[in-house]
């Protein structure tokens, strides 16, 4: 599994396998459970993951307890609370497995040890930053500017075989429509084929 985030780190920026060691001298391999948290609301968060298998969300709840998926990692990807690590704030968007999940973690205080040392893992972070920032952006562009459709269609091309992993209302509340709007869209889309 570590060579699959070896190859997705170095999709992102350059490492050398020297630095590659260095990192990976560092990790930890859990397994999550479905509904499991890797990162829940109100801790601080400390390391980060790589998810290698599985599906996470990041979601806020609403005093009532009506929950809202802002994110969905599907693997391979990078897991945990950022701004919860940069800030040492207390985090405010859980993450929990809506899959059987295999992430491999990192303490933050290891790659910031790491980083003093190492230009490669300083760009890896600001790179990593950047990657965090684009999607970040895309998503809300797509939220306020496209119809429900045309957010299920890229969801549905971003998000191979997810449908058939995760239960619907997941994915509506992803896209920001309720389950009914969403059972339509997908009802007049296999209609249309």
């Amino acid at each position: 599994m570590k060579d699959n985030i070896y190859d997705f780190l170095n999709n992102i920026s350059s490492i050398s396998e020297d630095t590659w060691l260095l990192l990976s001298a560092n990790m930890v391999e859990i397994e999550l459970k479905k509904g499991a948290y890797f990162v829940k609301e109100g801790e601080i968060s400390k390391e980060i993951g790589f998810l290698t298998k599985g599906i996470v969300r990041s979601f806020y709840a609403t005093e009532a307890g009506k929950e809202y998926n802002k994110t969905l990692f599907k693997a391979p990807n990078i897991v945990g609370s950022y701004v919860s690590l940069i800030t040492g704030q207390p985090n405010r968007l859980p993450q929990q497995a809506l899959t059987e999940c295999i992430i491999t973690k990192i303490p933050l205080v290891a790659i910031e040890k790491l980083s003093k040392n190492s230009v490669e893992i300083e760009r890896l972070r600001r790179k990593i930053a950047e990657y965090f920032f684009v999607l970040k952006e895309k998503k809300e562009l797509e939220m306020a500017l496209l119809q429900a459709e045309d957010r299920y269609l890229i969801f549905r091309k971003e998000y191979p075989g997810v449908e058939q992993l995760i239960p619907q209302y997941h994915i509506a509340s992803y896209l920001g429509v309720s389950a009914t709007q969403l059972s339509r869209i997908r009802n007049k889309m296999s209609t249309e084929i």
